[in-house]
């Protein structure tokens, strides 16, 4: 497998992420920024104007849910790259493969997360609280697996989100960004079991060559253990 290579393996500041990106980032896409019109344009038509309880927050209805929804999940990643990045494991013991890759992740999800965040404006839910206290991020086999499981997690949240939506545009920009989900998740079977069939392994694909699909509700229920901020998906559609 080809790796992805740069000529600078040092972390990025969020605010470097911001502001302008360079090719190697995940905002390179045509029409982002109408779509980000098109974004903001829906959210402040929508009528729902979730009031959260105390450490909840509502992800809404319609499009604007589902957008919410996937930028919990944003957040939950990046949260998670920007931690391993500054990890005894990555600063330490991380072969310098390893390393480009995972900045690579940091800097794709802090940018899926702060897209996001630009799009939705004032209807975006709240940042949310993380718990990594399960993960040992001293360890290659304990953040190399929880990244598996994230990756894994996203495109099959983002494959099972998908007939959810109902603006096209919408659709066209989620299946953009499950392409570069599901690249990662490739990238890290790979450090995991080298050569293997493992990138795309039987666990993640079924028999018709498809990938897993989970709906809101079985992902938010597996990604709960990382979050200790409530999320209420209640008005999200069926």
């Amino acid at each position: 497998m080809k790796r992805m290579t740069s000529e600078k393996t040092e972390p990025q500041s969020d605010s470097q992420l911001i502001s302008p990106m360079n090719r190697r980032n995940f905002l390179l896409f045509s029409g982002a920024a109408a779509i980000t019109t098109a974004f903001a344009a829906s959210c402040k038509k929508d009528d729902d104007d979730p009031t959260p309880t105390p450490n909840e927050v509502n992800l809404g209805s319609g499009d604007t849910g589902i957008l919410n929804y996937a930028y919990a999940l944003e957040q939950l990643e990046a949260a998670f790259y920007t931690q391993v990045v500054a990890s005894s494991y990555y600063l330490n013991n991380a072969s310098a493969d390893e390393k480009q890759i995972l900045i690579d992740l940091k800097n794709h999800e802090v940018a899926h997360r702060e897209f996001f965040a630009a799009a939705l404006g004032s209807g975006k839910i709240a940042n949310l609280e993380v718990d990594f206290s399960s993960i040992n991020f001293g360890d290659r086999s304990s953040v190399l697996n929880t990244a598996k499981a994230f990756e894994d997690l996203g495109v099959s949240a983002y494959n099972g989100a998908g007939n959810l939506l109902k603006s096209a545009d919408y659709l066209v920009l989620a299946g953009q960004i499950v392409s570069v989900e599901a690249r990662h998740a490739a990238a890290i079977r790979d450090l995991l079991n080298p050569l293997s069939a493992d990138f795309a392994g039987d666990d993640i694909i079924d028999g018709n060559g498809l990938d897993l699909a989970r709906k809101p509700d079985a992902v938010l229920g597996i990604a709960s253990k990382y979050i200790k901020t409530k999320i209420n998906a209640s008005n999200l559609p069926k």
